[in-house]
């Protein structure tokens, strides 16, 4: 039923470290938990922001694929990160990852990122519904 939320999941991600899901579907719309730059293993990626951000998009390409999404499909990203001052080296790796396709974005410092990683994000993807 298109009403009822549905959990998004897959063992191409790193799996949830917490009480929540990887995503959650609601009709057309899926909205992502948070990704930080863990393996599907749940190891920390090594190296500096731009590895960690790379990871990042893995695990989001992941995430959507397993809900039939790409990052294509996405209007909304939400860019949690440590120091303003790598935003140049991450909004590279973003460029990268997206392509022509711009999705809207926000972009936060925050004092600190789960198990102290340098970015987070998280998306808001439009899917087609069948």
């Amino acid at each position: 039923m298109a009403n009822q939320p549905e959990i998004v999941s897959t063992d191409q991600a790193p799996a949830a470290i917490g009480p929540y899901s990887q995503a959650m579907r609601l009709g057309n719309l899926l909205f992502t938990s948070g990704q930080i730059p863990l393996t599907a293993a749940g190891e920390l990626v090594e190296g500096g922001v731009q590895e960690q951000t790379r990871q990042v998009f893995r695990n989001l390409e992941a995430v959507l694929a397993a809900a039939g999404a790409s990052l294509s499909d996405v209007v909304k990203a939400t860019v949690f990160i440590k120091d303003m001052a790598q935003f140049g080296e991450i909004n590279e790796e973003y460029a990268a990852a997206f392509g022509a396709h711009k999705p809207a974005r926000s972009t936060v410092e925050v004092a600190r990122l789960p198990k102290d990683v340098l970015v987070e994000i998280e998306v808001i993807a439009s899917i087609l519904v069948e």
